[in-house]
């Protein structure tokens, strides 16, 4: 394990940016129009006197964190802002330490303050992950190292005290083994109200990018999808039967199936699976399923036994991973993987995936990690997460803020031309707008794993934050 500095979060500052969806996103029980990303600024000494700036963004999207009802999308909002400042002022009032140590002194506290508010887990998990990530950022760039280099040498020194169950576990031995691939499949997202086909989009946007799956698939060329469905079984598999005419035109394609908590109860997942099952024009869809994505409310998920259902189809845990326990407690009741979002937190995921390898080596194995979006936006966003799962070792990856934002949207012409500069084997230049470059349904990570710093160039985040210090 390599020396690591203690750190000290000496200011912070926080901007948002106003986003509006080129078309609706529809998931669980709603539909986003418009959000807005978060951006977070933190200066970072290191007991050295050497100070660094470390950058983190998120988009705080409404009713996924908390889907209560009763409270709308401003007030998810500023559920999430509150998240952040409570994470913001722990992490600035605790003493000098290494990095994961600053995490794990206030992460209790973090859920404690969060939950004496009435946040939930998710909620509590955003502001520790966008302050965890920025003090990773300012870590690296103060070392003059990557993400990568700095996680496969532990400079954050990263241990089990806040996972006693991997206590045993050559932790860093496991990191200094990862071997990031260079590049990603992209896993396109099809929501409930996506169109499939030409013939289905009613106005057009005329905007140069693709408004149905098949011109996603043309454009993009990509081979991995991830499928909503809404609950109602019968409604999902007409759907599903819809999605797979379209597939079944590949010559190879996988799939997810999201269920965004919409699912009452195991059986009504075995009743999809069933229909799937049942339905002859499903069959190569139903050979092409990868796993099942939180089917269920996520209360309900931690404690009723799933085992039924997971001896058919592969079921993972998304929104109830709002503890860094959760996984354990979603093993016991037969699931046997979770999602990996930067916005639930760099180090779950990383611990994580710990689990499922030491789980795999003890048993007969099927424990997995994959790498899921919140709708992650271009630039600080999307970089930071892409290469989080390219470290996870994650072969393909959901990606979908390209599909239902239009590029870096609000960005200026100097802020773009930094991205495309300091990335261009990420981005291109499209209409004026700053878009991802996906190729033959892949992308590339080459300059997001080897800039210094978590996924991103200094230069370039700094020209973000100058222009919305001016407002833009």
């Amino acid at each position: 394990m390599t020396d690591a500095p203690s750190l000290k979060v000496r200011d912070a500052a926080i901007f948002e940016r106003r986003v509006t969806m080129r078309m609706p996103f529809r998931f669980g029980a709603v539909t986003v129009r418009e959000a807005s990303q978060l951006f977070l600024r933190l200066t970072v000494e290191d007991g050295r006197g050497h100070y660094a700036h470390g950058y983190a963004a998120e988009l705080m999207v409404p009713k996924w964190f908390d889907k209560n009802p009763a409270l709308g999308a401003p007030e998810n909002e500023d559920q999430l802002r509150r998240s952040v400042r409570i994470a913001v002022k722990l992490a600035s009032d605790a003493p000098a330490a290494p990095a994961f140590a600053l995490h794990a002194a206030v992460e209790d506290e973090q859920h404690r303050l969060a939950a004496a508010e009435g946040l939930n887990g998710l909620i509590a998990s955003f502001g520790l992950a966008l302050v965890d990530r920025a003090v990773l950022d300012a870590l690296c760039r103060m070392n003059g190292v990557s993400i990568t280099e700095a996680i496969r040498n532990n400079l954050a020194q990263i241990d089990a005290s806040t996972t006693p169950d991997l206590a045993g576990f050559d932790i860093a031995g496991f990191l200094e083994s990862l071997k990031p691939q260079p590049n990603l499949s992209l896993r396109h997202t099809v929501g409930y109200v996506d169109s499939l086909t030409p013939s289905d989009i009613s106005a057009r946007l005329e905007d140069g990018l693709p408004e149905c799956l098949e011109e996603e698939i043309h454009a993009y060329g990509v081979r991995y999808f991830k499928l909503k469905v809404s609950g109602r079984p019968r409604e999902d598999a007409e759907r599903l039967k819809a999605i797979a005419a379209v597939l079944d035109t590949l010559p190879e394609y996988k799939v997810t199936l999201d269920g965004n908590e919409q699912f009452e109860s195991e059986a009504a997942v075995i009743d999809l699976m069933d229909r799937i099952e049942a339905e002859p024009s499903l069959q190569r869809l139903r050979r092409s399923l990868l796993f099942v994505e939180q089917p269920i409310a996520r209360a309900a998920a931690l404690v009723s036994p799933v085992r039924n259902l997971a001896g058919r189809v592969a079921l993972e845990i998304d929104e109830s991973d709002g503890t860094q326990d959760a996984f354990l407690a979603a093993r016991e009741q037969g699931y046997r993987g979770v999602s990996s979002k930067s916005c639930k937190g760099f180090y779950r995921s990383l611990l994580n995936r710990c689990r499922v390898e030491k789980w795999n080596a003890e048993g007969p194995g099927g424990f997995f990690m994959s790498a899921e979006d919140l709708t992650t936006q271009p630039g600080i966003a999307v970089q930071q997460d892409l290469a989080l799962a390219a470290i996870l070792g994650s072969s393909h990856v959901e990606r979908n803020g390209h599909h239902y934002v239009e590029g870096m949207q609000g960005a200026l012409e100097g802020e773009t031309r930094s991205w495309l500069d300091a990335h261009g084997d990420l981005y291109r230049q499209m209409d004026g707008g700053l878009r991802l470059d996906i190729r033959h349904g892949r992308l590339s990570l080459a300059t997001t794993l080897h800039a210094p710093g978590l996924g991103i160039s200094g230069d370039a985040a700094a020209a973000t934050f100058a222009a919305l210090e001016k407002g833009a």
